[in-house]
């Protein structure tokens, strides 16, 4: 287990996302200790924004101490706009490892869930079984680009072994819960070469998949028939969930003309 690097205070945690798919989303991290080599467009933002000076910075996560105290005073005064809150768009709400940040993370869910708000999750990380114990509306979600361990290990050196992600998920799945996967962002074949019914199979338990291409990677640019093969995969997924009655989504900007 690890320890955070520090704790910080912020003015504000509950804000409205730009993300097609989120409505309202908290960050109550700084940092990822996951560091995600795709690149991280995340991490991108922070370093350009001057918030993170390097890589190296962003690999050791800081907690907001005074989340819980945040959502008090906000979500009383925001309850009525908002359908669902995301955790999270900028770090990760169960990072690997990190038992201090599951904490919050599931004292932050259940504040939210007291008021009657839905809450949908995302990560790279483990999620805990204790999520079974709250709301059934909330909707808990995995990262899964690859069944190639070792891609996971060259592009996602922090986050949990892809087969424990998967376990942790079916494991909700099977209490209950409703589940997604996003498999996003998704490489082209001269990065890494797999099979996407392969995936697709692993992932077929879930109620939702989101699909995405990769994106700020030169290789993905230097693949002369990137956008076919994006267009081609993102069919490829439609119609697997189509024929298994999973709920999809194909990110904006995936398929192209």
């Amino acid at each position: 287990m690890k320890n955070v690097k520090g704790y910080i205070e912020r003015k504000s945690m509950l804000y409205k996302t730009g993300v097609e798919y989120g409505d309202y989303t908290m960050n109550h991290i700084q940092g990822c200790a996951h560091g995600c080599k795709y690149p991280c467009y995340a991490f991108m933002m922070k370093k350009r924004f001057g918030q993170i000076k390097s890589y190296e910075e962003w690999l050791e996560p800081y907690l907001v101490s005074n989340t819980l105290e945040l959502l008090d005073k906000e979500i009383p005064r925001l309850k009525e706009k908002i359908k669902s809150v995301q955790l999270c768009f900028s770090t990760d709400p169960f990072m690997y490892q990190y038992p201090e940040i599951q904490k919050m993370s599931l004292a932050s869910i259940k504040k939210l869930n007291g008021f009657g708000i839905k809450c949908a999750v995302l990560t790279k990380g483990i999620l805990p079984m204790e999520l079974a114990e709250l709301s059934k509306e909330n909707e808990y979600g995995i990262t899964l680009i690859s069944t190639n361990e070792a891609f996971r290990k060259r592009m996602e050196p922090g986050s949990a072994p892809w087969k424990k992600r998967l376990a942790a998920l079916r494991a909700l799945h099977g209490a209950g819960c409703k589940t997604w996967v996003s498999i996003e962002p998704f490489p082209t074949p001269n990065i890494v070469r797999q099979d996407l019914q392969a995936l697709l199979e692993e992932v077929s338990f879930t109620d939702r998949i989101i699909f995405g291409r990769m994106n700020y990677n030169t290789e993905v640019t230097a693949y002369k028939l990137h956008r076919q093969f994006f267009n081609d995969k993102a069919a490829e997924v439609t119609a697997f969930c189509n024929k298994r009655g999973i709920s999809c989504h194909i990110k904006n900007g995936t398929v192209t003309e």
